[in-house]
């Protein structure tokens, strides 16, 4: 497998990681594909940072070009967004088939907000995901949860 794809409901999506800012930046033309279904991405995608460049949207500054490899196997600058730029991109896409991540992001987003207020509830969460790792109750004491989520693999 390519570590530098992530497949997504059985979609390729490329991804970069920056060593130097340790950040994962993903190519947003193929979420827009994934998120749209749109037989021309290239198209959708310039249209979408037309209305976001006209609205002065932020999310339009944080596109970065970076060169990923494309299916003739050649690398090409590519539009690509780290985490935070994605889930406002995500955002901005009026589409049926972003419904779902909109929905899954505002429950995320709900979740963080009752951890604040109740750091405990963090902490019982993060020991779930533990134990779902397979790691034992014992070295989730002695070692911090460390996780990239850059190259988790989603299906």
């Amino acid at each position: 497998m390519d570590k530098n794809l992530a497949i997504f409901k059985g979609k390729n999506i490329r991804r970069h990681w920056d060593k130097k800012q340790e950040k994962c930046y993903f190519s947003v033309v193929d979420i827009v594909a994934l998120l749209t279904g749109s037989s021309i991405p290239k198209r959708y995608l310039s249209d979408l940072k037309r209305k976001l460049k006209t609205e002065k949207s932020e999310v339009y500054e944080k596109i970065v070009q970076l060169k990923m490899v494309s299916v003739d196997g050649k690398k090409y600058l590519t539009d690509a967004g780290d985490v935070e730029t994605l889930f406002r991109l995500i955002q901005s896409i009026p589409s049926p088939k972003a419904e779902p991540v909109k929905l899954w992001l505002a429950k995320v987003g709900n979740e963080r907000l009752q951890d604040i207020s109740d750091p405990e509830r963090s902490l019982n969460r993060a020991r779930q995901y533990w134990q779902k790792m397979g790691k034992s109750q014992k070295r989730l004491y002695l070692k911090p949860l460390q996780y990239n989520y850059c190259f988790k693999q989603e299906n």
